[in-house]
């Protein structure tokens, strides 16, 4: 086969130069050297978050940049080539980066590299094999060089001018000997590519078993990891949208630091002068002198958030940083968190990141409330950049998702990992984080070096003690609780006087008598369908608007439906009923007279409890009154947990309740859980990574478009506008046949049917609504 002239590292795009492969790994190493290879803050904060020892700074720039340089040389083949030249997508028969790593297990290659004392080949291979997450040691569709398509065969490029001045660059950043010259017959299953193959197969086990043994090795493989993603995405981005590289890191690295005049500027004044008579609390006071690492327990609405912006503050003066991140379990919340306060920073500073936020942004900006009023809309170049596009800002508002899901081999979120080295974390309601989320918590809070923050109101005993294990400093303490009069006053104000009734026809008829006695009713429920069926026929029997909001509505209306609810219980008292899922515990400002809910696990009935009485707006003398009944089923729950629950309102009894009895029976009566394992694929991770689910998988529901949004959506992607908006989760027995998806729609979406919709009510499952 004839040699090309030109090796390309990326599809030719409209008014973009291509690039070549040489170009593409030259701009990768530099574009590491400028964020990581320089004493500046981005790059220190960078080693110390993986905790690169000092003396390992120089070995660690040294192996991300020949990372950097090895990282797509796989791409030096014949089906690569036509791919990229080709306008129709075309079968590859190997992954380039399985290639790439190959390479490095060639004998000649091992015995060059192995010229140098400093270089840990693993390291480098392991970096070089995982730069996209699709690589496996064990059988499927990433298994290590299984080849694709019928013929186990490939033409390589190897003896290509670029490769071989790609290789003179790693002999002269790494101070090697002459490179050696690479085969030049195809890949396949025979020599040398086989016996290739098997020593990196006995290395990639022999690494694994010792490497999480030795944690500077350790340190320096997720560091090299993580940096040459980044590296990569700088590179690749910016020159498919025309940004010059060198220009553009340099002013990120650039960025002066965040410093506590300049969070009291843009956030704290800013919030103070909105609020008539405000004055900080002393628990909040405080809060600044916690230290790097500490969990905040207080009541519902005792002002924990802004106590977390004065740690933030405190951590400004005591490390350089350029960064505050706060991070929320929902959509939802992370939405309000950035509403409450990151949106009246300066919109340059200011980021709302979720998977949804683009719409969020732009549904804001339709109705702008006075904190959005003037700020402009991503432009395009950052909308496709997104991570990159986030390099620049100072505060963010964020499902922890978006930050934390590196720990399972998230893309996005590794492109982020620059960004989160360099910050003040704060993690709020970190009791509703299952399962799975709560060990990928403590595996970051035990592998990584940063300042983090977390918070809620109730936590199982269980999780306090791992996160104090995790080294979490609790507060306040029983110690501080002794000169924090204001925090004791108010979490031990009787706000509650609790109420159990027979089942839910009697609590229909609480509902019914409390609306009617001008009270503010929030009736939360464990499942869908029983709310939309209990706000149908409320409405039914009070002949007035019944509020409904859950999980099951199109974005654009839920959105609605989030605004409606929070502002009619913001407003002065007037009646109000309104019924909910789950989707009410966490960070909503409700505010109700009378609480009604089933039974749920204790947790989550202590955060239902703090949407009632939770500002005293009804004067000290006032209780809410909490009514509570098992539902019929305990699904999605289990018997334990309702049982707990019983046993929890039993220990309770009937009279007066504050906050601090509620935290106090929590501890007795939560579920036990296992210690969290502390593990995930990136921290676990050697020569292989595949990305995996940083929640508890839900196999129950699927994002769907309804079928008669169909056209609407298309003409919206066609236009290149955010069509998030119409997406509605939906049972998945209600999904309808494969035959009904069309062609252009993303195979992670279904199509559902729109007579099952309406706006008011949400998707329902089993029953249409005219």
């Amino acid at each position: 086969m004839n040699a090309p002239s030109r090796l390309l590292a990326k599809s030719a795009r409209a008014g973009v130069a291509p690039v070549s492969l040489e170009a593409h790994l030259l701009d990768t190493e530099a574009a590491a050297v400028a964020l990581f290879a320089a004493e500046r803050r981005l790059s220190c904060n960078f080693r110390r978050f993986f905790r690169v020892a000092p003396e390992d700074s120089e070995r660690f720039v040294l192996h991300l940049r020949l990372a950097c340089l090895f990282h797509d040389l796989g791409k030096a083949n014949a089906d690569f080539l036509q791919a990229v030249q080709s306008r129709h997508a075309t079968l590859q028969t190997l992954r380039h980066e399985h290639l790439s790593a190959l390479l490095l297990h060639l004998p000649e290659v091992q015995q060059w590299l192995l010229g140098s004392a400093s270089l840990d080949v693993d390291v480098l291979t392991a970096a070089v094999l995982c730069h996209h997450f699709k690589a496996a040691e064990g059988p499927g569709p990433h298994r290590w060089c299984q080849h694709r398509g019928p013929v186990a065969r490939l033409s390589l490029h190897l003896d290509h001018p670029e490769v071989r001045a790609v290789l003179r660059r790693v002999s002269e950043v790494a101070g090697l000997g002459p490179a050696p010259s690479l085969p030049c017959v195809p890949w396949g299953p025979q020599a040398p590519w086989s016996s290739a193959y098997q020593h990196g197969i006995q290395s990639a086990r022999a690494f694994a078993s010792r490497v999480h043994e030795e944690p500077q090795r350790r340190s320096l493989l997720l560091a090299v990891k993580a940096g040459l993603i980044a590296a990569d995405a700088a590179a690749s981005g910016l020159v498919r949208e025309g940004h010059p590289i060198l220009a553009w890191l340099e002013d990120i690295t650039r960025k002066p630091r965040l410093l506590p005049e300049d969070l009291a500027r843009d956030i704290l004044d800013l919030k103070a002068a909105r609020i008539p008579g405000f004055e900080l609390r002393e628990f909040q006071r405080r809060a600044g002198g916690l230290g790097a690492r500490a969990l905040l327990l207080a009541a519902c609405g005792s002002g924990k958030t802004l106590a977390a912006w004065k740690w933030a503050e405190a951590q400004l003066r005591e490390r350089e940083l350029g960064r505050v991140i706060f991070l929320y379990p929902t959509r939802g919340t992370a939405t309000q968190g950035f509403k409450d306060y990151v949106s009246w920073a300066p919109g340059v500073d200011s980021a709302l990141v979720h998977g949804t936020a683009r719409y969020e942004l732009e549904a804001m900006r339709s109705n702008p409330e006075e904190c959005t009023a003037g700020q402009v809309s991503q432009d395009e170049t950052t909308a496709r950049l997104f991570a990159l596009g986030l390099w620049s800002k100072r505060y963010f508002s964020a499902t922890v998702d978006q930050f934390l899901a590196f720990l399972e081999h998230g893309y996005a979120s590794t492109c982020l990992l620059p960004v989160l080295a360099d910050s003040a974390l704060i993690i709020d309601e970190v009791h509703s984080f299952d399962r799975h989320m709560f060990d990928s918590l403590v595996g970051f809070l035990r592998a990584f070096d940063l300042p983090v923050l977390c918070m809620t109101a109730t936590l199982p005993a269980s999780r306090r003690a791992e996160l104090e294990r995790a080294g979490l400093r609790v507060y306040p303490s029983e110690a501080d609780r002794r000169g924090l009069e204001d925090l004791e006053r108010s979490e031990s104000h009787p706000r509650y006087r609790l109420t159990a009734v027979e089942d839910e026809t009697a609590a229909f008829n609480v509902a019914v008598e409390s609306f009617l006695q001008t009270r503010r009713v929030l009736w939360v429920v464990n499942q869908v369908g029983r709310c939309q069926s209990l706000a149908r026929r409320l409405r039914e029997a009070l002949g007035v608007d019944v509020l409904c909001y859950h999980s099951r509505f199109r974005l654009e209306d839920r959105h609605v439906a989030h605004l409606r609810t929070v502002d009619a219980f913001r407003a002065s008292p007037q009646p109000i009923i309104a019924v909910t899922t789950q989707v009410c515990e966490m960070s909503l400002d409700l505010d109700a007279d009378v609480l009604i809910s089933e039974l749920a696990p204790v947790t989550a009935l202590i955060q239902r409890f703090g949407r009632a009485n939770r500002h005293l707006s009804r004067g000290l003398e006032f209780r809410a009154r909490l009514v509570t009944y098992a539902p019929e089923r305990a699904a999605p729950y289990d018997t334990e947990d309702l049982t707990r629950a019983s046993m929890l309102l039993d220990a309770l009894g009937s009279g007066d309740v504050s906050q601090r009895r509620l935290a106090e029976a929590l501890e007795r009566h939560a579920r036990g859980e296992r210690d969290a394992s502390g593990g995930s694929r990136f921290i676990d991770a050697g020569y292989f990574a595949t990305p995996g689910s940083f929640r508890d998988s839900d196999d129950f529901a699927r994002p769907c478009l309804l079928d008669e949004d169909l056209p609407r959506a298309h003409a919206l992607q066609v236009a290149r506008k955010p069509w998030d908006g119409l997406i509605v989760s939906v049972p998945r027995s209600s999904v309808l046949g494969e035959a009904s998806r069309p062609a252009w729609l993303p195979a992670h979406l279904g199509v559902a049917e729109a007579s099952r919709y309406h706006p008011w009510l949400g998707f329902q499952s089993e029953e249409t609504v005219s």
